[in-house]
């Protein structure tokens, strides 16, 4: 299995802590986030990762390095000399990817079966599969509304109907990127709309809830948890 880290973004919300260090290089007990990501995924036998990255990517790179060191393999995805958005990095990064993959945010901690989600998403045959967590608002903004297997609404106008939130990990085919222009900002709410209308969105529900470092209160919760969090997946 294949996954890209979605790791290129400013990181706004965060103020001073991420002015002068991208987002996933703040450090938390000692070692960077994005290496808690990396552990979690290796323990999971997922060693083929691609990063794609923008703000201040030499600390990532000059840290990460190939991922020998921790036993995977990265490569690199740039944004290049303008922002891009999650889903044009993506696109910037096609000749790298294989015909599935996984894409994960760069600020998440996901405590996620990938293989189980994998299997699921292969008997739906559908291009595209979204990771949720009925969250009624209460770590982040509901955006999902999901039935019989499938994503049937996402983002836009709030409805009360919309209980599931984005847990954070999604599984595409290369072929959904046909939908995105090249060398343009585009976001994952834009390409989740339009594989909502086609159809071709898949939901895999996850019990366990996530954490995530893109605000100050959540980083400051994933620092109080790290410990315990990384006791439970050992």
């Amino acid at each position: 299995m294949q996954i890209v880290i979605l790791c290129g973004g400013f990181a706004t919300r965060l103020g001073n802590i991420a002015k002068n260090t991208p987002k996933s290089m703040i450090e938390i007990e000692g070692k960077p986030f994005l290496e808690y990501q990396i552990e979690q995924l290796k323990k999971q036998s997922i060693i083929d990762i691609i990063l794609c990255v923008g703000h201040l990517y030499k600390k990532i790179q000059q840290y990460f390095d190939d991922g020998k060191k921790f036993g995977v393999n990265i490569t690199y995805s740039y944004d290049g000399s303008k922002p891009l958005g999650p889903i044009g990095a993506l696109k910037k990064a096609e000749p790298l990817l294989e015909d599935i993959f996984f894409i994960m945010y760069g600020d998440s901690f996901l405590s996620l079966d990938f293989k189980k989600a994998y299997q699921h998403f292969l008997q739906q045959k559908k291009h595209a599969l979204m990771t949720i967590y009925e969250n009624h608002d209460k770590y982040d903004k509901s955006n999902v509304v999901s039935k019989d297997g499938k994503i049937i609404k996402y983002n836009g106008k709030k409805t009360e109907d919309m209980i599931y939130v984005d847990y954070g990990a999604s599984i595409f085919r290369k072929k959904i990127l046909e939908l995105v222009p090249q060398n343009t900002y585009y976001t994952t709410k834009d390409l989740f709309i339009k594989l909502v209308e086609k159809n071709e969105l898949s939901a895999f529900e996850v019990k366990k809830r996530f954490y995530h470092i893109g605000t100050y209160e959540g980083l400051e919760e994933f620092r109080k948890n790290a410990k315990k969090l990384l006791q439970n997946q050992s």
